[in-house]
């Protein structure tokens, strides 16, 4: 990872006008400034946000109307308020970056999604649609405390959060002895120390959550113990996948390369933050800087002063 650009803070936007039948995206986020521009398929911009940030019924009921009845739906199905919130909020951002990306072109209520086999959401461009199909890719995470979502143009994308002191039902080796490669426990089990275990084993977790998810398989369809990330000493970020893995084609794991980017980064000095996309180069082993995550504050939801957006050039 070679850049981060950053964006300057912007004031939060004045009150949104009231709501009448027919408004358009681009009324809804007139306000707002529009993203960095995703040059090229080597980008990666990543935008998050804390749902503690937002009190306001009236606020979050806004942002639910922006969401589609099967979205709404799985939110109020969510035990406890909190949850249902993050779920909106989830939605709502994926729909709000997304219509930014289309210069406010598309209303954010007007995306429509589907999910592959493996259950990961795209978005869904109708064969009689006569908008512009705009080659955006998108890939969300949250915990309980903090949602993100990536974006790319042309290139599939993973992400994901984890919190750095995530409680872990079993100790981490075990764990690791459980889902992860034999060279990646060993990498552990060689650590000083638990504390250093334990966060190391949630970095590997955040990463290779991010790579099966670019993948579009998830767990399921790219178990975690048919390749390696390797956290080299110089911080730089490496897959190896299993010979086994690589070499049977009638395994569920054939879709399995090493032609992966990724970046590791820190939000708020409490979560890891990874993010995954393919390697235009096709140089097999390439390893990548790591750094810590610096942005600036800038605002896509209305009223939510705690969104950042970053973007990584590969």
């Amino acid at each position: 990872m070679r850049q981060c650009l950053l964006r300057r803070a912007m004031p939060l936007p004045p009150p949104p006008p009231p709501r009448t039948p027919g408004v358009t995206g681009g009324r809804l986020l007139s306000s707002l400034s529009p993203p960095p521009r995703l040059q090229s398929r080597r980008e990666v911009h990543i935008w998050y946000l804390s749902p503690d940030e937002l009190n306001d019924a009236s606020q979050l009921k806004m942002y639910m109307e922006l969401l589609s009845p099967s979205e709404r739906k799985n939110a109020l199905s969510m035990n406890g308020e909190n949850l249902q919130k993050v779920a909106v909020l989830s939605r709502a951002l994926v729909r709000t970056t997304l219509s930014r990306y289309t210069d406010c072109k598309i209303d954010p209520r007007l995306f429509e999604f589907k999910k592959n086999k493996f259950g990961k959401p795209e978005i869904l461009w109708r064969a009689d649609d006569d908008r512009i199909e705009w080659p955006l890719h998108f890939n969300i995470s949250h915990t309980s405390s903090l949602i993100a979502c990536g974006v790319t143009m042309d290139a599939p994308i993973g992400i994901d959060i984890e919190e750095k002191k995530r409680n872990t039902a079993k100790n981490v080796l075990s764990l690791a002895d459980r889902y992860f490669t034999p060279s990646e426990f060993d990498h552990l089990v060689n650590l000083p120390d638990p504390d250093a275990q334990q966060k190391e084993f949630i970095k590997l977790w955040t990463l290779k959550e991010a790579y099966v998810k670019a993948l579009g398989r998830g767990f399921s369809g790219a178990p975690f113990n048919k390749f390696s990330i390797i956290l080299a000493a110089n911080n730089g970020i490496q897959i190896s996948v299993e010979p086994k893995a690589l070499n049977d084609s009638n395994s569920s794991c054939d879709c399995l390369s090493e032609n992966w980017k990724f970046a590791l980064a820190e939000l708020y000095g409490s979560y890891y933050m990874a993010a995954c996309m393919e390697d235009d180069s096709r140089s097999s082993g390439l390893f990548f800087e790591y750094f810590s995550l610096h942005t600036n504050s800038s605002v896509t939801l209305f009223f939510f002063p705690d969104i950042f957006t970053a973007c990584y050039r590969f």
